[in-house]
């Protein structure tokens, strides 16, 4: 069975990727809007009413305005995942990580609303919630979280300067401290104490590295390495997207661009045992598990592909 799909906002980053990832679908036809009509209210009205599902792809404040339009359609409304940070913690809406717990996928399967994570949020919730769930990390623990993005991730402007040669290697950004991703952050690793969250930009397209240091002997039952591989690969058991690598074998140094063109993600643990310190670090394409390849798994879900 073919299924309708608008894209609202296919001209961005995210959106691109996601219409290119769904070209290789047979069973998924694509709509799109004359550009001219993009912002009028009645022509997208008449194109909502006629898709199984939209995906928003727009700054918060549009994305709501999507959203208010599809309100009014009653039956004729189609299903609904944001890319958007407008809804990851609204009432109503499912959060679209489906390794989040067992449960999730079905949540996803089931909802008619979904909002797609984060992709500094993904690496940090993966990372954080097991430990929380195994009652090894106090939910008012002193959290930190470094992370590194390609460039990609910060719109066209910023891929502009980067591929024009006018952006600097490497900076670090979000230094007042207000992320927009950190309210996801708190809500799905069940911490109740604001992280310190500091994200860069280095000077590569694609790829991420989100990090969180912990000193071992703060957490409950002063775990060790080994430990803590065992809390993730038992959480991450049955999610064939999510390794967490051995922690004999994790070496001394990693990458961000290994896994890029994927919807993968790799978990790695560098410790010291001796003092009592460790560094959890998730590895994901920030334009696919990231952002492109995530809301393509989760329109595969909500419609049943």
């Amino acid at each position: 069975m073919s299924v309708k799909v608008f894209i609202d906002g296919e001209e961005g980053t995210t959106g691109l990727g996601i219409r290119e990832r769904l070209s290789v679908l047979k069973n998924v036809e694509v709509v799109s809007i004359v550009p001219q009509f993009r912002k009028d209210p009645v022509v997208k009205k008449s194109l909502l009413s006629e898709v199984d599902l939209v995906i928003l792809c727009l700054p918060d404040a549009a994305a709501k305005e999507t959203v208010a339009i599809v309100d009014s359609l009653g039956e004729k409304a189609p299903k609904i995942l944001d890319a958007s940070t407008a809804h990851r913690i609204a009432p109503g809406w499912v959060y679209g990580f489906p390794e989040l717990h067992d449960g999730q996928i079905d949540a996803i399967r089931e909802a008619r609303r979904v909002a797609n994570p984060g992709c500094y949020s993904t690496g940090a919730i993966a990372l954080l919630r097991p430990l929380v769930e195994a009652k090894l990390l106090r939910s008012d623990y002193p959290v930190t979280i470094n992370a590194v993005s390609g460039y990609s991730g910060g719109g066209k402007a910023m891929i502009a300067d980067y591929e024009n040669g006018k952006a600097p290697s490497f900076q670090l950004y979000g230094l007042d401290l207000k992320h927009k991703h950190i309210p996801e952050i708190m809500a799905y690793s069940k911490i109740t104490r604001f992280p310190l969250f500091v994200p860069s930009v280095g000077n590569f397209a694609q790829g991420m590295l989100v990090s969180v240091p912990l000193h071992l002997d703060q957490l409950n039952g002063k775990p060790d390495a080994v430990t803590l591989e065992m809390v993730l690969a038992e959480h991450y058991r049955s999610c064939p997207s999510i390794k967490v690598v051995d922690y004999e074998n994790s070496g001394n140094r990693i990458e961000p661009e290994s896994l890029n063109n994927t919807n993968l993600m790799e978990l790695s643990i560098f410790a010291n045992d001796q003092r009592n310190q460790a560094v959890l670090v998730a590895k994901l394409d920030n334009l696919g598990k990231g952002a492109s390849g995530a809301a393509v798994v989760n329109m595969r879900l909500m419609l049943g592909i």
